[in-house]
C-alpha cells in the first residue's frame, strides 16, 4: 500500500554531504580514516530524470526481503521501461502495489519479497499499469530531531 506521493523540486539546491573513502564494515568495528574523499549530492545520487521522478511512502511488509519496509520512501522513475526483475510501482485492478516484476513470454506476475504473501499472477480481464521503476529507497532508522 502507498500512503503518500511526493515530487522532487524542479531545481533543488545541491545538498552536499561528506563521503569518506574508507569502507565501514558492518561486522567488527575498525578505526575510521579521517580522509574525506569527496562530497555527494543526494539529489544527483537518487534522481537521474527529475521531471519523470516522484517518491512514494510505503505501508506494509510485502517487500522486506528487498530491504523495503513500512514507512520507507521509494524513488520511482517513470522514464525507465520496466524489465523482468525490476521492483515496480504498479496498479492492479485499481490498487497500488510495490512488487518485483516477473515477465516470461506473455505471462506477467508481481512477486512479493516476503514468503507470507502470494504472487499476483495476472489473468485475462485484469488491468495492470506500471507507474514506474523503483530506483532507490530512503530509510530512516531514527527520526531527525529526536
Amino acid at each position: 500500500m502507498i500512503t503518500a506521493f511526493y515530487h522532487p523540486e524542479s531545481s533543488p539546491p545541491m545538498l552536499a554531504v561528506p563521503v569518506f573513502s574508507s569502507l565501514v564494515p558492518a561486522g567488527f568495528p575498525s578505526p575510521a580514516d579521517d580522509y574525506l574523499e569527496a562530497v555527494l549530492d543526494l539529489n544527483s545520487l537518487l534522481i537521474s530524470d527529475p521531471p519523470a521522478t516522484f517518491m512514494v511512502r510505503v505501508a506494509g511488509d510485502s517487500m522486506v526481503g528487498a530491504g523495503i519496509g513500512s514507512g520507507d520512501i521509494l524513488v520511482v522513475d517513470r522514464s525507465l521501461a520496466p524489465a523482468h526483475g525490476d521492483i515496480v510501482l504498479a496498479i492492479v485492478d485499481g490498487d497500488f502495489t510495490v512488487k518485483r516484476l516477473h515477465k516470461r513470454g506473455t505471462r506477467v506476475a508481481l512477486i512479493p519479497e516476503n514468503a507470507a504473501y502470494r504472487a499476483i499472477e495476472l489473468h485475462d480481464g485484469q488491468e495492470l499499469q506500471v507507474w514506474g521503476v523503483v530506483t532507490g529507497c530512503v530509510k530512516q532508522f531514527r527520526q531527525v530531531g529526536r
